[in-house]
């Protein structure tokens, strides 16, 4: 077995204690609903209609873009955005299937019933229900079916579940960690599709030796689930974090330099400093290291990754996520929906004042390096059409295929770009970033939006094309502290000392260390070896 699919098994065991719970809770609440709400429908045509259509029409609503919504609708991240959308996803093959179990009777049967005298209730309970069952069971399934598939896309809203192997190895292009969260959630559906068939059997054969045997199991396997909750809530978010504090992660030893000692002292943070990460490499390498940071001051720390960059945001201003690292010109445009053109210092300034104004969020200083938007090409493709900018690019568009991640377009700076130097392309593609620069690379595509701090620039021989109009604004890294933590003393003392620190060139050979396909290495470490490479430079470790 290798290192990294032992890595990955051992986080299995808290992901799949969320996944499973968090399915249990909507399956179980959609049935609550959806059964009288079936029987409903199966008496009036009218309300029958009504229900089935408003459940069909959730299900057009892609699983991703609905745990999405859930967000701003309800003011909330993580469990109850995630609960709430998968308990409508569950509801149409419910509803549906009891309805169709209702009024695919034959009618002979009811006349009979009441022909012998049963009161409405005794038909009910003793024709209807029993004939209906196996058709009401076999909606069960589908929907269990469904509903643990889609819980995997809860991660990007805060939810912990399979899905965080998913998108955390599809970004860091760790297929084995993609592998164990497939893997893992098509043995969970298996499984409890597996029992709801033996449950259905024994509906169907008149066996309740077999009813009971299914049920049973259901309800061993839900409680130890439940109550394993408690544990798996720590392991979750915090993806291989200790819950002692005081065994701080060594980090340090490959630096050349020794690393400071840790003082002791009282921290007025009573909980876990909660650290938050985006999608992608980047992200991921930096909440480790703030982890290790953090943690060598003698806090004890949590993570909760892979989340949108409005969600995070949104976690951050609400005090769900404590710390994590955001750009600056994310911020200039998306939050604070501004267009106008700026030198990289005064978008610093302007979003610093804004976040403490608005937000009472502190923004603790600059990382060191910049990881802008910016539009790159293979420098083969640059040499043979003389394409060294934008405006160079501007008369090729029309012939060119463009390909963003899966964000870009929908984002102001795009437009920016477009209309600032007339960019009128064939066709527009997005992409996954794991695939997006393996698609300029195989002229799938022939510009891609790529990241300046990403290694695979270099390594694929890309030319980046220089932006003369500053069209793109600037995007430094820098630390955001919530208005939780924002005066916390240790806080403060542990990651100031990484202000300033990291240059681009460090950031990029730690993201490529992920991202390339030989001698990969893992976040952790990747992690490590940048902060090794910060202590050699003499950055130290806490306060």
């Amino acid at each position: 077995m290798t290192a990294n699919l032992r890595e990955q098994l051992t986080l299995l065991p808290g992901l799949l204690v969320a996944h499973v719970n968090l399915c249990a809770a909507a399956l179980g609440i959609g049935l609550l609903l959806s059964l009288p709400l079936g029987l409903v429908a199966a008496r009036s045509k009218r309300w029958g209609w009504v229900l089935v259509s408003f459940s069909g029409v959730v299900q057009t609503i892609p699983g991703l873009a609905l745990l999405a919504l859930m967000v701003p609708l309800l003011g909330a991240f993580g469990f109850v955005p995630a609960l709430v959308a998968l308990i409508l996803y569950s509801m149409l093959p419910v509803l549906r299937n009891t309805v169709v179990g209702i009024t695919g009777i034959d009618p002979a049967v009811l006349e009979a019933a009441h022909a012998v005298g049963m009161t409405p209730r005794q038909v009910f309970t003793r024709v209807e229900l029993p004939l209906a069952l196996p058709v009401i069971v076999a909606g069960i399934r589908t929907a269990t079916v469904w509903v643990v598939g889609t819980a995997t896309l809860s991660t990007p809203v805060g939810q912990a579940s399979l899905g965080n192997f998913i998108f955390t190895g599809l970004q860091t292009r760790n297929w084995t960690a993609v592998g164990v969260g497939c893997v893992g959630a098509a043995l969970l559906a298996l499984s409890l599709d597996g029992l709801l068939a033996t449950l259905q059997r024994g509906v169907l054969r008149r066996r309740p030796m077999l009813v009971r045997a299914a049920l049973a199991t259901l309800f061993v396997g839900l409680s130890v689930s439940a109550t394993s909750n408690s544990w798996s809530a720590r392991s979750i978010v915090d993806t291989g974090a200790r819950d002692d504090a005081s065994e701080v992660p060594s980090y340090t030893a490959d630096a050349a330099g020794p690393s400071t000692p840790i003082v002791a002292g009282d921290s007025n943070l009573k909980r876990p400093l909660r650290i938050g990460a985006k999608t992608f490499t980047e992200q991921y390498i930096l909440a480790h290291l703030i982890e290790s940071r953090a943690r060598a001051a003698g806090l004890d720390t949590q993570r909760l990754e892979s989340l949108g960059s409005s969600v995070v945001f949104d976690a951050l201003v609400v005090g769900k996520i404590d710390v994590y690292v955001d750009y600056t010109g994310t911020i200039f445009t998306n939050a604070m929906h501004r267009s106008d053109l700026h030198a990289p210092w005064q978008v610093s300034a302007a979003t610093a004042d804004w976040l403490a104004k608005e937000h009472g969020i502190r923004q603790l200083g600059e990382l060191g390096f910049e990881n802008a938007y910016a539009l790159a090409m293979r420098a083969d493709d640059a040499g043979r059409y003389r394409i060294r900018s934008l405006p160079d690019l501007a008369p090729y568009a029309p012939k060119f295929t463009l390909g963003g991640d899966y964000e870009f377009f929908a984002r102001p700076e795009w437009k920016q770009v477009r209309d600032a130097y007339g960019l009128h392309f064939s066709k527009l593609t997005s992409f996954d970033s794991t695939f997006m620069y393996p698609a300029v690379r195989d002229r799938e595509v022939e510009v891609i939006s790529a990241f300046s701090s990403d290694g695979r620039i270099a390594a694929f021989d890309l030319t980046v094309l220089h932006d003369p109009k500053h069209a793109f604004p600037p995007y430094d890294a820098v630390i955001l502290l919530g208005p939780t933590v924002s005066d916390e003393p240790r806080v403060v003392a542990a990651l100031q000392p990484l202000i300033g620190a990291i240059p681009v060139e460090l950031m990029r050979a730690a993201n490529w260390r992920v991202d390339r396909d030989e001698d990969k290495q893992s976040i952790e470490q990747a992690a490590r070896w940048l902060s090794a490479q910060l202590d050699s430079r003499h950055i130290p470790m806490g306060p």
